[in-house]
């Protein structure tokens, strides 16, 4: 009404195949507190969804976010598209897997404008303001082109780490003697559904310590509750998201479905993982074809593969494993718009990471119940919820995506397996659970499972995976692209 003049127009979208938007939208309500309009499209936006609209509205920057690995593909075809369309606008890109080096390396190469990376919303006013300034943009475009030239030219300079064969790497895998170790039989094999779990009892379980992260209040929680810089926001947070945990729990504003499901394994071939359909083991409902570790290792560190925690085939022992899903989101969007149609973005944001955190805590109660009933095979483990939130319960639940199982193609045959569909959980076309308040993953039971970092992989361990999995090359090789 007082004729102010926006800084800049900037179009934002989570990019095709991500649900995810929370560190997105921050961003967006940052940028127009400091007076740039932001035309935010959403999720699961296609890339000509995206230039389009920033034709129509003449955008003055584009901003990409995606949380799963397989949006920085997307990302990058983006901005292969902007150039090919003749865009003139800068790109910036966002996103927990997005980092300085990707968008150097993979994207910036793409197009022939800045593309800068903003590594959270703090930096996101400077960025935009940079680029719309009349004085400032062309020397922080010089700086950011010569910063990038330098990141690229280390990139390409370092030898990374030192590889060695699939077979060397499968000759060191991890030391287990199957030989003294008989594997805990499941109280009962088959599935179970929990339908509309009781959200007060998942509260007990939250980690609250990532919701600080999604403000961007670095620190431990709770330490950081008293830190002299970030203390009395810390707590603020702590405040609303508490207030706001009661009004969703008495409310029912959400709802929570999980399913678990307890099948006999033997793992085969070195790295994969037969999970039958029954205790016959005559038929494989699927195959699980893991990734092995293939850095040179220090002596006596195996090159570990999830295989590797299961009980080989020729060993002639009966193991199991557990498959599972859960999600806390259902029903989230009637609420997400009545936050925003008052213009509360803080609520709605917040609304957003407690469904988050108590999709988390739904995964962590699930395993406990079934170490302790469901499996039993730690039915006298009495732990508190600190200790569950740092481990140290025996087995692991690695999920699709991370850093143990970064390949996400699994959460197909994962979803099919634990009929997800019956708790109205859905895969995108790039493997994104929805609702986006959702876990998913499996359960080992070997007292010595543990997590590791796959990391970098030789290209004869993916002609092996091409080879075992009957799939083209090329699809294989974007999927794996991050690890390559």
């Amino acid at each position: 009404e007082g004729g102010v003049k926006a800084k800049g127009r900037i179009v934002m979208a989570t990019v095709k195949g991500d649900v995810h938007d929370i560190g997105k939208n921050i961003v967006g309500v940052v940028l127009g507190c400091n007076n740039f309009e932001v035309i935010d499209l959403g999720v699961m936006v296609s890339a000509q969804k995206i230039l389009d609209t920033a034709r129509e509205v003449n955008a003055d920057m584009i901003g990409l976010s995606g949380l799963i690995t397989p949006s920085l593909e997307e990302m990058a075809h983006v901005a292969k598209e902007m150039e090919r369309q003749g865009f003139t606008v800068p790109l910036l890109i966002g996103g927990a897997t997005t980092s300085r080096v990707h968008t150097a390396v993979k994207i910036a190469p793409h197009y022939a404008q800045p593309v800068i990376y903003v590594p959270d919303a703090s930096r996101a006013v400077g960025v935009a303001s940079n680029l719309v300034s009349e004085d400032q943009r062309a020397g922080y475009v010089a700086g950011v082109a010569v910063e990038y030239e330098r990141v690229r030219a280390q990139h390409a300079g370092k030898k990374g780490p030192e590889m060695i064969s699939l077979a060397a790497a499968r000759a060191n895998k991890t030391p287990l003697d199957w030989s003294v170790y008989t594997p805990p039989r499941p109280k009962f094999i088959g599935r179970k559904l929990f339908k509309n779990f009781d959200l007060a009892e998942l509260a007990q379980y939250i980690d609250w310590g990532p919701l600080f992260q999604v403000w961007d209040l670095a620190g431990s929680f709770p330490a950081l509750l008293q830190d002299q810089v970030v203390g009395e926001a810390a707590r603020h947070v702590q405040s609303d998201g508490q207030a706001l945990l009661k009004k969703l729990i008495d409310g029912r504003w959400l709802t929570a479905h999980g399913v678990v499901t307890l099948l006999p394994a033997n793992s085969v071939n070195d790295d994969d993982i037969e999970i039958y359909a029954d205790e016959a083991r005559s038929q494989v409902a699927l195959t699980w074809h893991g990734l092995r570790q293939q850095t040179k290792k220090p002596s006596n560190t195996p090159n570990r593969c999830l295989a590797d925690f299961i009980a080989p085939k020729t060993s002639g022992d009966l193991d199991y494993i557990g498959l599972f899903a859960v999600t806390a989101g259902l029903n989230i969007e009637a609420r997400l718009k009545q936050f925003e149609a008052a213009h509360d973005d803080y609520h709605s944001i917040m609304l957003k990471a407690l469904a988050d955190r108590l999709a988390e805590a739904f995964a962590e109660a699930l395993h406990k119940k079934v170490r302790r009933e469901l499996w039993g095979y730690a039915a006298d483990e009495h732990l508190e919820n600190h200790d569950l939130i740092a481990e140290k319960y025996r087995g692991i639940r690695p999920a699709p995506g991370y850093p143990a199982c970064p390949d996400h193609t699994v959460k197909g045959d994962l979803f099919k397996a634990l009929n997800c569909a019956e708790i109205d959980m859905t895969l995108t076309e790039s493997l994104a659970m929805m609702p986006a308040a959702s876990v998913s993953g499996f359960y080992f039971s070997h007292p010595d499972s543990t997590y590791f970092n796959v990391g970098k992989i030789g290209a004869d361990q993916l002609d092996d995976q091409v080879k075992r999995r009957g799939m083209p090359k090329e699809e294989l090789e974007r999927w794996l692209a991050p690890n390559l």
